[in-house]
């Protein structure tokens, strides 16, 4: 579902311009796609926020002096130190479009007890209806048992979603956690002592 944003044309550009549009409490955007000619927009800061922290790919119905555009958003660009968002660009869609994009592989349940599983493919590169993205690819590793591995092959994606991703591309492996040679050097030591301190107090016991 779109989350319906009001947005403000801009006529001023350049880092300038941009510092006084954030300084504003809004967000420096860019609409293009389709053929058209890119449409520089200042977005809602606080609202625009709230939208990209919790969903990625997220669809906005932008409403534009009077008229609305669908677009998702492509790539959003922060602060490295404030976290802040300082740009945001939007790709133009129509509804009944199918799209490419990057969604998450998340995990749910657990693997049988003793094991650990290790994502292999943390986002699977997907087309669907622009309307209808999925907010993740769910992976279910319910009692998975050492050696098991999760394919793409072995996804339920959402209905009208496709991957090209090779299908034997692995995405959840399912292992026994195996002990380090630190870990085993250690233990050999540990052992070790334990060995001496048993025969030196052998050696005590005889004299």
């Amino acid at each position: 579902m779109a989350e319906a944003i009001t947005a403000t044309p801009r006529s001023e550009f350049g880092k300038g311009a941009a510092r006084r549009t954030r300084r504003a409490g809004l967000i420096p955007a860019v609409l293009y796609g389709h053929g058209t000619d890119p449409v520089h927009l200042s977005l809602p800061g606080h609202e625009t926020f709230l939208i990209v922290k919790h969903t990625s790919n997220a669809l906005l119905e932008l409403a534009i002096e009077g008229g609305t555009e669908l677009a998702l958003v492509k790539d959003v660009q922060k602060d490295v130190v404030t976290n802040e968002i300082e740009h945001i660009d939007l790709l133009l869609v129509r509804r009944g479009e199918k799209v490419t994009v990057d969604v998450d592989v998340v995990t749910e349940g657990e693997s049988y007890p003793g094991t650990i599983h290790s994502v292999e493919l943390q986002t699977l590169t997907v087309e669907a209806l622009a309307t209808n993205i999925p907010t993740q690819i769910v992976v279910d590793i319910t009692d998975l048992e050492d050696g098991a591995i999760v394919r793409v092959s072995d996804l339920v994606l959402p209905e009208g979603t496709t991957t090209e991703i090779d299908d034997e591309s692995p995405v959840v492996l399912i292992t026994v956690p195996r002990a380090s040679a630190q870990d085993e050097a250690d233990e050999a030591a540990v052992e070790a002592a334990a060995a001496a301190a048993s025969a030196a107090s052998a050696a005590a016991a005889e004299a």
